[in-house]
Order: structure tokens, then C-alpha cells, then sequence
């Protein structure tokens, strides 16, 4: 993201250091065994002196609430963070560095030392001013207004605009600005403790998940998406991904490993055991009659490589609001992807494509030109970069991906109105055979019904968080609260966030059904609505026992 000097040198609005209070201004929770002012789920890697400070999961997903006079750690938790804050001010405090050399002045001696050499100084501001340059430019064109607020992110917004708008154009400043969109699609945080079993993910369910494969691919888009370093170059024919790529695949497969540990977590308070025998009875209803196990019951979903037996994820349309379906029909330039594609999975990119496009093959090619590289491949990269191979290039061949990668094959598959057509490249004379048929695109709107374990402790409710407990979304869309606000303090007993925050000033505002495209729309979902008191008494008791 930045380097930790400079973070740490960097101010607020108010005089004070930006990390004063290890960022819990914007809901972060302070890390006490982190010496740095980092809070959970920042970190600094690299030598003393020259740390970079990033992200990991824990920053978005590690939930704290407050009840009853006790406070609650849930890790896997969705965060109750206000991430567009944090970025808006991040751009504001380096703006205000730059804005004169009388500003930058006691930020080079933070950074550099007393008396610093009028050299260094030079080349550090250099530094500030090129990062400066493709961070305030994502700032500026991608962040709405009114901005997404607590507890809710455009991430996939946020992922296409990093990736298109930053990595793939000319150096040295590798932007291509047009690319970047105002992301408007704001959804919560989902929860992590059953993220590794799903068979689909993401909340429109594009991409296919349950394996060790596909998790790196899932958490790679994501890297691409927080700050992750990716500079892909044309040399010819063959397109390398993995040129000044910054991916951690070790890391990634430790958080992985740490997201399969977690666990639901087990309601902290009693319950009333003939409640919660009645409530499962109701819960195993169909939905017809009110129930939830249709959608949200564990069942065996799709074998994963090597036989990994996967949760079913149902992904359909419950009259939700459709807004983020708009991102998935962002067109971008493709820059110095153009022409590259996968063989036997994707279709070459055209110089204006769609930006899932352009993540899938940045994806799919980073980790398929890795695994080939250390399997000792001649030929390091797995993509082809041009639709025609010129005939002195013998060396570059189509490939089908080896087994352990062929899972990838499914890692995106984008709702599109119709399939896109398989790729038909000749290289050599070889015609690349079709790639697996598309399956049918769902309704705009679809989003994928989670299992419900842990479910009481992941408020606000629906894809986009608009509705703020499971009391108020066990009524019609039209009698649901318009605003309520979001923070950390929980009640018990409408499961979900208590009317009363204290530690928060932001009121999130919903739209009825006649607004379903605003991002904000808390229609939809009719289950359990018709339910009587008493029957949704005892669902509410079951759902708390999960």
C-alpha cells in the first residue's frame, strides 16, 4: 500500500499522526502486539527501514460487538469498517505533503533523519509524487458520493479499477486512467468461516471455489484488488505476469489455511433448547412454507481437484437489489493485455474488453505461468500473447493446463447475457480444442445463499447489508426499517445491530423496491415473512444456535 515511514510520518486533518490511534477512527481494532501503530490485519514486511504496509483478510473480516457490558472478538467476521474514509484521507494527508516544500520539509526529516541530504530529499519526494500520481488518480474517479459508509465496500468495483486502471498501461506510470469507474455498488463484508468449503463465491457467485487452487485464485484477484504490485509486459508473443508481480503465494495459501481454521462462531449467550427444536423444524420447511433449508442447509456440493468434497452454494435471484451486476458490464482498454489469453480456457482479449475478462486472465495466467515455472517448463509463460504465433517461434506451444491447475478452467465465468464464444486459435497449425461450455447465465440479480452457521453475528443482512437484523428481515421488504445506524453495538434480542450506537455517528439510508438498482435497496427476500410471531420467535432462537 505505502511505506510505513511515510505512513507513520504522514497527518491528520488535525495535527495528529495519522496512526494515532492506530486507525480506529475508521473501525480497525487496535493491535497491541504490533509496535508499529498498525492495527488488526495492517502488516509491514521488508527490512527495518524499508517496510511496506499492507492488508491482509483480517482487516476487512475480523469483527469486535459489544453487548451486555462485554466486548466480543469474532474472527472471520465481516469488519464494521469504513474503508472509503480511510482511503479518502490517505489521499488527503500525501496531498497535503506535497502542496509545498514547506510541508514536505519535516516529513523528509520524519522519513530520512535530522539534517537530511538535499539528494535524498529530492528523491524521496520524487517517490511521494509518483505514488501520489496513481494513487490519487484512483481516488479521484473511483470513490462515490455518498461514499459506501460502515461495514460496506465495492470490492469488485475497487478490484477492476486498481487492476485495469493502474497496471496496464505504458510505463512509467503503468495508468491507464479512463479505465477507472466510479464504484457504486456497494455490498457488506462477507463472513470467512465457510469461504474455503463453497462450491461458487462471491456474492454473484462467479467464480468457482473449494479447492486450494481456486482459493488462490480467489485471494490473488483480491491482492490485485488492495495495493498488490502487478506490471505485466509484451516481450513478443508471450505476455509475462509475473514481471515485478508482488503476489506472496505463500502467504496466500497460510491465510487460506488460517480462513479453513476459524469456525462459526457459537452464540455467547442462552438459549432456550425447546425454542430451538421448534425453530429447526420450521428452518428444514420449504420455502413455500416459510422455511430456509432449500437455500441455506449444508449439502454436498461440486468435487474440487484432488476430490475435495465442497459445500453447494445455490446462486439465484430473491429480489435483492441488482447494482452490482452493473460492474460486471464495465468495457475496459486492455492495454498491454491485449491479444492474451489462456490456452484452452479463456479467449484472447480484445483491445476493448470486459474488465472480468481482463481479471480472469491476469489471474488465471499469473498462477499458470508459476506453477509452470517451477515445474521447470521451458517456456515459463502459459499465455500466448497474439493470435497468430510467427512461424520462427517454434518454442511456443499450446498447452493444456495440468491437472492440479484445471480448476481454474472454472475460477471465472462472468453472468453475461450470452456465453462468449470459445477461443478458435491456430498457432503452428494447432487448432486449440473448445473450452468447456458456458453454463447458463443467471438472472441479473442472482447472488449466491450462503450456510447459515454464525449467521447471528454478521450484521447487516442482505448482499448489501441493508437491512440491519434478522428481526427486521423476517418482515415484508415494505415494513422494514429506512435507516438505521451501523456500528458495534449489538442486541440480543433482534439479532443484529442495537438502534443505539455509541461508538458510531453513520445512519445508512435504504431505498424501497422501486429503486432496486440503487445499491442501497433493502427489498427482496419475502422467506419466513409470513411466518406467525411465535413461529419466527422459534426460527430466530435456531438460527442463534448455529
Amino acid at each position: 500500500m505505502i511505506a510505513l515511514t511515510w505512513l507513520q510520518a504522514l497527518k491528520q486533518a488535525n495535527g495528529q499522526p495519522f496512526l494515532a490511534d492506530s486507525l480506529a477512527r475508521y473501525g480497525y481494532l487496535p493491535n497491541p502486539a504490533n509496535s508499529n501503530g498498525l492495527p488488526v490485519g495492517f502488516t509491514a514486511s521488508g527490512a527495518a527501514g524499508n517496510q511496506i504496509a499492507g492488508m491482509t483478510c483480517s482487516a476487512c473480516h475480523t469483527r469486535q460487538i459489544t453487548a451486555e457490558g462485554n466486548t466480543y472478538r469474532i474472527d472471520g467476521g465481516p469488519g464494521i469498517v469504513d474503508f472509503q474514509s480511510f482511503l479518502a484521507d490517505l489521499d488527503t494527508a500525501v496531498g497535503q505533503v506535497l502542496a509545498s516544500d514547506a510541508a514536505f520539509s519535516p516529513f523528509a526529516t520524519a522519513v530520512l533523519g535530522a539534517a537530511p541530504d538535499a539528494n535524498d530529499v529530492a528523491v524521496l519526494r520524487q517517490n511521494v509524487n509518483d505514488w501520489y500520481l496513481r494513487f490519487h488518480t484512483l481516488i479521484t474517479r473511483a470513490l462515490p458520493t455518498p461514499g459506501w459508509g460502515t461495514a460496506r465496500l465495492d470490492a469488485v468495483g475497487m478490484i477492476f479499477n486498481r487492476l485495469t486502471g493502474l497496471d496496464l498501461g505504458p510505463p512509467p506510470s503503468h495508468l491507464i486512467a479512463e479505465n477507472i469507474k466510479r464504484a457504486d455498488a456497494p455490498v457488506r463484508y462477507p463472513f470467512l468461516w465457510n469461504a474455503p468449503v463453497q462450491d461458487q463465491t462471491q456474492w454473484p457467485g462467479f467464480a468457482d471455489n473449494g479447492s486450494d487452487i481456486l482459493g488462490l485464485s480467489r485471494n490473488l484477484g483480491e491482492v490485485f484488488g488492495v495495493f498488490g504490485v502487478f506490471e505485466p509486459t509484451s516481450d513478443g508473443p508471450v505476455i509475462n505476469f509475473l514481471n515485478n508481480n508482488s503476489a506472496n503465494f505463500d502467504g496466500l495459501n497460510k491465510l487460506e489455511d488460517l480462513a479453513r481454521q476459524i469456525g462459526p462462531p457459537k452464540w455467547p449467550w442462552p438459549v432456550d433448547g425447546n425454542l430451538v427444536a421448534q425453530g429447526k423444524v420450521i428452518f428444514n420447511r420449504s420455502t413455500v412454507d416459510g422455511g430456509c433449508q432449500e437455500c441455506h442447509r449444508i449439502r454436498p456440493g461440486k468435487v474440487r481437484f484432488p476430490l475435495v468434497q465442497t459445500w453447494a452454494t445455490p446462486v439465484q435471484n430473491v429480489g435483492t437489489d441488482t447494482r452490482e451486476y452493473d460492474v460486471l458490464g464495465w468495457s475496459v482498454q486492455t492495454g498491454v493485455l491485449q491479444g492474451a489469453f489462456i490456452p484452452f480456457v479463456t479467449n484472447p482479449l480484445q483491445a476493448n474488453d470486459l474488465a472480468y475478462n481482463v481479471l480472469a486472465t491476469s489471474v488465471i495466467g499469473t498462477i499458470a505461468e508459476q506453477a509452470l515455472a517451477g515445474n521447470g517448463a521451458s517456456t515459463p509463460s502459459a499465455v500466448v500473447a497474439q493470435v497468430q504465433i510467427p512461424q520462427g517461434a517454434a518454442q511456443f506451444k499450446l498447452q493444456q493446463l495440468p491437472p492440479q491447475l484445471r480448476d481454474l478452467q472454472g475460477a471465472f465465468h462472468a453472468p453475461t447475457a450470452q456465453p462468449p464464444a470459445p477461443p478458435n486459435i491456430n498457432v503452428q497449425g494447432l487448432q486449440a480444442p473448445k473450452p468447456l461450455a458456458a453454463a447458463a447465465p443467471p438472472v441479473q440479480g442472482a447472488y449466491e445463499a450462503r450456510v447459515m452457521e454464525g449467521i447471528w453475528a454478521v450484521a447487516p443482512y442482505l448482499h448489501n447489508g441493508s437491512v440491519p437484523t434478522l428481526v427486521e428481515l423476517l418482515k415484508p421488504p415494505a415494513a422494514r426499517v429506512k435507516q438505521f445506524k451501523v456500528g458495534p453495538a449489538y442486541d440480543t434480542t433482534n439479532v443484529g445491530l442495537a438502534v443505539d450506537q455509541p461508538q458510531s455517528n453513520y445512519t445508512f439510508v435504504a431505498t424501497d423496491c422501486s429503486q432496486l438498482n440503487s445499491g442501497n435497496s433493502n427489498c427482496g427476500h419475502p422467506y419466513g415473512t409470513t411466518l406467525s410471531d411465535q413461529e419466527k420467535n422459534a426460527l430466530l432462537e435456531y438460527l442463534k444456535s448455529l
